[in-house]
């Protein structure tokens, strides 16, 4: 699991935005990051820059 994800743009060499990731887990595991509660927000930013281009602070 990483603490950090790095949205890129549609040039390889361009990075549009970093986003630190930081879950209230004691253990990271996929099954354990997924049942946090920030999991959702993370998951729907990302989608959002994806598919939109800007995230909002």
């Amino acid at each position: 699991m990483a603490d950090r994800i790095i949205v890129f743009g549609c040039r390889p060499a361009s990075i549009k935005c970093e986003i630190d990731v930081d879950l209230t887990l004691d253990e990271r595991t996929p099954f354990k990051a997924r049942s946090a509660p920030e999991f959702k927000d993370y998951f729907n930013l990302i989608w959002k820059e994806l598919s939109h281009g800007k995230i909002s602070s």
